[in-house]
């Protein structure tokens, strides 16, 4: 007998993976992430016993409870899916998963609906920091439809607008966590920039790269991937994460000039394989660190300023825009608002299953009791 598990799929951004409440999973992290492996179907390639899309991109999953945050309405705990590792990292937050947190939240009644619209108040327990999201709710329903169209997603859907209102130092406390805006690692130019997500900023030729490559193109660069790894452990070292080697962050970023309009380019990377489009949080900081004089980002978009409004960044899918305030008065500028406008929509609904030997009928019931008389950060 296997035992079946309330889920939602729902693909948020360019992000796609299951949604669970958080009551309806073990309360144990440890048999919690067994569980997600076991619905997810790794470790293995393809994932082919499990719901997993064999892609970084699609084995990602969002843990959803009633906050007890002062500021929030709702908990909302990622978890990234190795492939094929054993390994259920919640280390990072990942933006485009998060558009979709504000529908399902409101769908599942965590969150009240209104007219026109809904603001929904997430605190991201990955990081510890609150994002605003505002979804389309005319008549008191969450509607999908809509004309918004983002680049790496065919159609139009209703938008879902984020404001991050507090993602500097999402995971190291700190804008620039080794203190300065450059720095020098293995002959490349580094900038350790933590807004929203903490990323590693290098320009692409100085790896002997244009920044332009293709996903695919950079993926096959094996040799690429050695040395930007070796950069990337070395950089956790000095941001004060320790041996980021079992880690998925920092995530890098591979910048050039843009060529299209934009107002640089940017490959983003997961970390072990290049991003087909680009990541919410990743742009985020890409944006904010074209506002921080001295940073890699700075220098290639050649800004006299910093820059205020709409940032874009070009991606290998097309651009993706955030909306930056930015205070200047400061040696160290302050960023006031980051937001920026994505797309969800609503997959599948019903029952996921695991087999009884990961987690059983016997163990479920009184495993949901305990997760549901936790605060909701702590069951998530």
């Amino acid at each position: 007998m296997q035992t079946k598990i309330p889920c939602v799929l729902m693909r948020g951004g360019t992000s796609r993976g299951p949604f669970f409440l958080a009551s309806d999973l073990p309360a144990d992290p440890q048999k919690r992430d067994e569980v997600l492996l076991a619905v997810m179907g790794s470790p293995h390639e393809y994932q082919v016993d499990g719901i997993g899309g064999a892609n970084p991109l699609t084995s990602k999953v969002a843990i959803i409870s009633k906050s007890q945050h002062a500021e929030a309405d709702v908990d909302y705990l990622f978890a990234q899916v190795l492939i094929n590792e054993k390994r259920v990292d919640t280390k990072p937050n990942c933006g485009n998963m998060l558009v979709a947190v504000g529908p399902f939240a409101i769908e599942a009644g965590l969150v009240p609906a209104r007219h026109p619209e809904t603001v929904v108040r997430i605190y991201n327990v990955n990081t510890e920091s609150l994002v605003e999201s505002i979804v389309q709710t005319p008549g008191g329903k969450v509607t999908y439809a809509g004309d918004a169209a983002i680049d790496g997603v065919a159609g139009t859907a209703a938008p879902v607008k984020l404001n991050f209102k507090s993602a500097i130092g999402a995971v190291t406390g700190k804008l620039l966590p080794t203190g300065r805006p450059l720095d020098n690692i293995d002959g490349v130019d580094v900038s350790c920039v933590d807004m929203a997500m903490p990323m590693v900023l290098m320009p692409a030729e100085q790896l002997g790269k244009t920044g332009h490559e293709t996903a695919a193109e950079l993926d096959a660069d094996k040799a690429l991937f050695a040395r930007m790894e070796a950069i990337r452990r070395k950089a956790g070292e000095l941001m004060g994460m320790g041996d980021v080697s079992d880690m998925v962050v920092p995530k890098i970023g591979l910048l050039a000039a843009p060529r299209k309009g934009g107002t640089i380019t940017s490959r983003y990377f997961v970390p072990y394989s290049c991003h087909k489009a680009h990541a919410v949080t990743g742009t985020v900081c890409v944006a904010s660190a074209c506002a921080i004089p001295g940073t890699v980002a700075a220098r290639i978009a050649s800004l006299a300023a910093a820059p205020q409004g709409i940032v874009k960044i070009e991606h290998p899918s097309g651009m993706i825009a955030v909306d930056l305030d930015v205070e200047l008065d400061r040696r160290q500028p302050v960023i006031r608002r980051a937001a920026l406008i994505r797309t969800a929509r609503r997959l599948f609904d019903g029952h996921v299953y695991v087999p009884e030997q990961v987690w059983s009928v016997a163990d479920k019931q009184p495993v949901q009791a305990a997760a549901q008389t936790r605060a909701p950060a702590q069951a998530a």
